[in-house]
């Protein structure tokens, strides 16, 4: 089992066997918030040996006033953490300690980014970030082939990925791996029609939804490829594409979307169609709540969906559905585009009133600002603590202050003579935020302070998980192996003294969902053979 390290160095330790009390020196016993269980099984599947966290209302806080700052020093993370197989939430955040007022402090989270527009963009993947209020230039990243657009971002087994819309008469929507600048490498054409409208993960296999987009609702000048979609296609490596079936009845994928481990899909046109992946080329209709539902994100125990039809949300317990509200006015909003799930609350973006609303319970919304003078908003997320999101007609990115009010970051597409432009729909890899444009199919990204993050998704169920601030670079770690490593920075760029307090199982993203044991902070960076020894002994 080894030696243990000198007690010293842990500026705290919360076994959560049964308690939450702190075993280091300090003896910061952390405060239980909400019904946190702490009689679950741990790593070796003894009871009382971990907490097991409900993706809402529960988690662990430590004040730290008198402990000493973490200013520009070194630390270090490691916990073991366990994750269902079959999630209906987000997994949510590990260990953070972060001030939004300031934009300071750190997190780590294991992140699924569902409903960014169409796409599924992220789905368990493990990132450790820290900021002090920075955010790097938007650079170029290309524009993948001869894309008007790239309808469709997601990040699958350690790549990044965009599906496109191209609509010439001898052109159809493809699929492509960014390769590093402004370089994309063409992994096919799904189908012949001229868009890959949605991309989505699922049981460890890369799906994308193809259609024949309608460049009318862009007031753009129609395709001239008249193929239909509709149908899912699975990736087999290189240009090769698996059919998986076609949609009842339906000529463009809408959303894709893993919901307690299927694969569910939606129509992007009238008539409306739901429904969930059989294997092979089966599909179920899981029918509609009467109009279409498009963009899906699966949150608290549901599978939420937005509508073109109305400006309203409704939501899926994998039987029924429940219409949720109208989001303000019905004569201001009449689409709903886009989720995201911030500080533990869905948020949905809309058209026409260019606004953001708040989720608090079935018929209740909370109008949380509109984004300049913009009238949609499309792809939402949440980047190393941030809430950022994309609008037309300008093709304007924003992040939002956490109250009512949002800032203006950035105009991404500058093609004249059109009358919308769009930020369409976002994604996160290689420590950054990539965002596509429309119609000048360009893809552009940003990083907000500086990120470590493993473009694989994480597999269900115990492992040990090592987060370093070592010098000039941040490092994840997973049952003692490096899995990402962040791009150098300057220390001097980051103070992260902070008032806040740390948290276990919370952080900007969303509360934990599942179960936490053995949880260490020290005041250095743990060299790699500590980490490894660490990660062999089950608590």
């Amino acid at each position: 089992m080894g030696a243990e390290f000198p007690s010293t160095e842990l500026a705290g330790h919360w076994p959560l066997a049964g308690d939450a009390r702190d075993h280091s020196p300090g003896g910061r016993d952390a405060i239980v918030k909400g019904a946190l269980d702490f009689k679950a099984a741990g790593p070796a599947d003894r009871p009382n040996t971990a907490a097991a966290f409900k993706g809402r209302d529960t988690w662990l806080e430590v004040p730290l006033g008198g402990e000493k700052p973490l200013g520009h020093g070194d630390f270090s993370l490691s916990l073991w953490a366990y994750s269902d197989d079959k999630l209906d939430d987000v997994p949510g955040d590990l260990v953070s300690q972060y001030d939004a007022a300031v934009r300071r402090g750190f997190q780590l989270t294991l992140k699924t980014n569902a409903g960014v527009t169409t796409s599924q963009a992220n789905l368990r993947q493990l990132q450790f970030g820290i900021d002090n209020g920075r955010q790097s230039d938007w650079a170029d990243c290309g524009r993948p082939g001869q894309a008007i657009l790239a309808f469709a971002l997601a990040t699958y087994d350690g790549q990044l990925y965009a599906g496109t819309c191209e609509p010439g008469a001898d052109q159809s929507g493809r699929v492509y791996r960014y390769a590093g600048g402004a370089e994309w490498t063409d992994c096919g054409a799904p189908a012949t029609c001229n868009s890959v409208t949605a991309l989505a993960e699922c049981a460890g296999q890369l799906y994308a939804g193809v259609g024949k987009y309608r460049l009318g609702g862009s007031a753009l000048t129609e395709s001239t490829n008249t193929n239909l979609g509709g149908r899912v296609l699975r990736y087999d490596g290189g240009t090769r594409w698996v059919d998986c079936g076609q949609l009842p009845g339906v000529e463009a994928i809408g959303g894709l979307v893993e919901f307690r481990g299927a694969l569910y899909a939606t129509s992007l046109y009238r008539p409306a169609g739901f429904f969930r992946y059989d294997g092979g080329t089966q599909w179920t209709d899981c029918g509609t709540p009467g109009v279409r539902v498009e963009a899906l994100a699966v949150y608290n125990g549901h599978l939420y969906a937005s509508s073109y039809d109305g400006g309203r949300v409704f939501r899926f317990d994998g039987k029924k559905w429940t219409d949720c509200g109208q989001l303000g006015a019905a004569a201001d909003n009449t689409q709903t585009y886009s989720f995201a799930v911030y500080r533990g609350r869905l948020y949905v973006g809309t058209w026409r009133s260019g606004r953001v609303y708040r989720f608090e319970d079935v018929g209740r919304w909370t109008d949380v600002g509109r984004l300049g003078e913009e009238l949609e908003v499309m792809g939402m997320l949440v980047h190393n603590g941030r809430l950022i999101a994309g609008t037309l007609p300008l093709a304007e990115v924003y992040e939002y202050d956490g109250a009512e009010s949002w800032r203006r970051l950035t105009r991404l597409d500058h093609t004249p003579d059109v009358t919308y432009r769009r930020a369409w729909t976002m994604a996160e890899a290689r420590g950054r935020v990539f965002c596509s444009t429309l119609p000048s199919g360009r893809i552009y990204s940003t990083s907000v302070g500086t990120s470590a993050m493993a473009d694989r998704s994480l597999t269900a169920g115990w492992h040990h998980l090592s987060a370093v601030k070592a010098s000039e670079r941040l490092r994840l770690f997973v049952d003692g192996q490096q899995i990402a490593e962040s791009e150098a920075f300057d220390p001097a760029d980051y103070d992260l003294t902070s008032a806040a307090p740390l948290r276990i199982g919370k952080g900007e993203n969303d509360v934990w969902h599942g179960r936490i044991a053995d949880v260490r902070w020290y005041r250095r960076a743990l060299g790699s053979g500590e980490i490894r020894e660490l990660a062999e002994r089950r608590p």
